[in-house]
């Protein structure tokens, strides 16, 4: 499908594709009830994220900007942030059986199509490693993807993107064309930033009108438009 641009979906030789609201959408607490549970365990402050703009954003992110709310500085944060990252992780697996994800509108046909073509796939998410993959292998997803790049050593989503771009040329070359897909202007601005292709789909809670000026190369209602 070419856009106005005469960009071509399929023209990439790599994909990499956010999880939350792209790949799925989440119909469980599991995720957002663990980073909860890890300010209260970490912290000892009962809090909760709900009210944060998460979406977008990295785990270690949302963690921030929830702490930031009621007052603790950055030091304090970092001083316990990775403990509390191991309680999210800890808390996602022990309830990984609640975990309910609804897999995105034509996102099982795409990616049968591009694994078809030969495409190198992989994700790169907010998520912590361990948490992502389960959703994915949970959501019935994970032979179509060979390598992800997560927010566990990254709190900034142009970082998780910049080093999936490093994945993706160190099996493929420094030439290799790049394609994100993700559902947030995070990641459209994110993508744009490391120099690769962006596909903006409308599966999330942002629309066309809050996605189509930043300039992806393509917006879509859902990945089903795409084929």
């Amino acid at each position: 499908m070419p856009g106005s641009n005469g960009f071509r979906w399929m023209g990439a030789d790599a994909y990499l594709f956010d999880i939350d609201g792209t790949l799925m959408r989440s119909r469980d607490r599991v995720h957002f009830n663990a980073l909860n549970y890890a300010m209260l365990e970490a912290y000892g402050i009962e809090t909760t994220i709900a009210g944060i703009a998460y979406h977008g954003k990295t785990d270690p992110g949302i963690l921030r900007a929830a702490l930031q709310r009621v007052g603790l500085e950055n030091e304090a944060i970092d001083r316990k942030l990775a403990d509390a990252l191991v309680i999210v992780r800890r808390e996602v697996e022990h309830r990984a059986q609640e975990l309910t994800p609804a897999v995105c509108s034509g996102i099982p046909v795409v990616l049968a199509k591009l694994k078809e073509a030969g495409k190198l796939m992989g994700v790169a998410s907010g998520n912590l490693e361990t948490i992502g993959w389960k959703k994915i292998e949970v959501a019935g997803l994970r032979n179509f993807f060979t390598f992800g790049t997560f927010a566990d050593d990254y709190e900034l989503r142009e970082q998780v993107f910049q080093a999936g771009m490093e994945k993706v040329r160190s099996q493929l070359g420094t030439g290799a064309r790049v394609c994100f897909v993700g559902d947030t202007p995070q990641d459209v601005l994110a993508a744009k930033k490391v120099g690769a292709h962006v596909i903006a789909v409308c599966t999330g809670i942002f629309k066309a009108e809050d996605l189509t000026p930043l300039e992806p190369d393509a917006c879509v209602g859902s990945c089903a438009e795409l084929v």
